[in-house]
């Protein structure tokens, strides 16, 4: 809310752009850190802060010019051996007919919910699992059914660069 930055549809975490309110010529530069908006005819969520800037905070919505600028990389991750680097190691089990991206695990429905709805933006088949884990329930977010694993593990690769950080293929349950 308070820092220079924007949800987006389609552009990875981590793209800077320059954001130009052409009533008045002011600009901002924002980085992109969230999916949306989900609001119909709407391309760009931007944060108060952004909004303060281009004078746009009153009139709720408003039309803005969108130039992109580059990306920081430091949001971007990368999938090793069917993870990405630094999460919890795969656990090889017999070999599946079918694979699936687990994207995140949540405790609260609602954080699924929202991810879900950010991650079907731009990707297909996208859902959420509930699964009793020690008597705890959690909401598992997770796109795709892939024939194979190295299919599933390409798309992975995806969306471990689009900047989703606990990314990795699992079997389709």
């Amino acid at each position: 809310m308070n820092a220079d930055t924007c949800a987006h549809k389609e552009y990875p975490f981590g793209t800077r752009l320059r954001i130009e309110n052409p009533e008045n010529s002011r600009s901002v530069v924002v980085t992109v850190n969230d999916r949306g908006p989900f609001v119909r005819g709407r391309d760009i969520d931007l944060s108060r802060s952004a909004a303060a800037k281009l004078d746009v905070v009153n009139k709720g919505t408003a039309r803005v010019r969108v130039y992109y600028l580059d990306r920081d990389m430091r949001y971007a991750s990368y999938l090793k051996d069917g993870q990405v680097k630094g999460s919890e190691p795969l656990k090889k089990g017999p070999a599946s007919s079918a694979y699936t991206i687990q994207v995140a695990s949540f405790r609260e429905r609602d954080n699924a919910v929202y991810l879900k709805k950010g991650l079907s933006l731009v990707h297909d088949k996208v859902y959420v699992m509930e699964k009793w884990i020690n008597g705890d329930r959690y909401y598992r977010v997770r796109v795709g059914k892939f024939g194979s694993e190295s299919k599933a593990l390409k798309y992975a690769r995806e969306l471990a660069y689009e900047g989703y950080r606990d990314v990795h293929v699992t079997a389709f349950e």
